[in-house]
């Protein structure tokens, strides 16, 4: 088994490409990445995320650098933006027609490796190992950060969509 420790200056980035390291095949080659200072939650949001052609979903989350292995309120607001904006995308780009439902969270997530991570200042830990963040704020204030920052296209790396064939076999698998 490899061990790798991670310093404070890893980005949640490096951390995405080292968990899909030797995974497989790739949606698209670029992590895709924001920081974001948030007033609303008295703190800073960090994401990163890629898909991969999977089934597995990987997503790991931190609060004051602390694992919360039992998620929580950033965990559900990550999942509410990516599917919100993933949804959105779909529509607009008639992948999804009008009378299609929207696609589950569920779905949206297959193959997805992602890192989110909330540096706060006044953090409330919940659950009997203080496991699970339960900040009531974070949920709405992560979730509007990530469907903003994946607003144009929830599968860009760099400045230009991706083709519209991995959007669609994203959206179709």
């Amino acid at each position: 088994m490899r061990v790798r420790v991670w310093t404070a200056t890893r980005s949640s980035r490096s951390v995405v490409a080292f968990l899909d390291e030797h995974e497989g095949a790739l949606v698209h080659p670029d992590v895709v990445g924001f920081e974001r200072k948030e007033p609303r939650m008295a703190g800073t949001v960090e994401v990163a995320l890629r898909w991969r052609h999977s089934r597995e979903q990987r997503v790991r989350s931190f609060a004051n650098c602390r694992p919360t292995l039992g998620g929580g309120t950033h965990e559900m607001g990550f999942r509410d933006g990516v599917t919100a904006a993933v949804n959105a995308y779909a529509r607009e780009r008639r992948l999804l027609a009008a009378a299609d439902p929207d696609l589950s969270t569920d779905r949206i997530c297959d193959g997805l490796t992602a890192v989110v991570s909330v540096r706060l200042d006044h953090p409330e830990f919940e659950g009997a190992i203080r496991d699970r963040l339960g900040n009531v704020a974070v949920r709405a204030c992560v979730g509007q950060a990530v469907r903003e920052h994946l607003g144009r296209s929830p599968f860009q790396g760099s400045a230009e969509d991706c083709s519209p064939s991995r959007c669609a076999s994203l959206i179709r698998s």
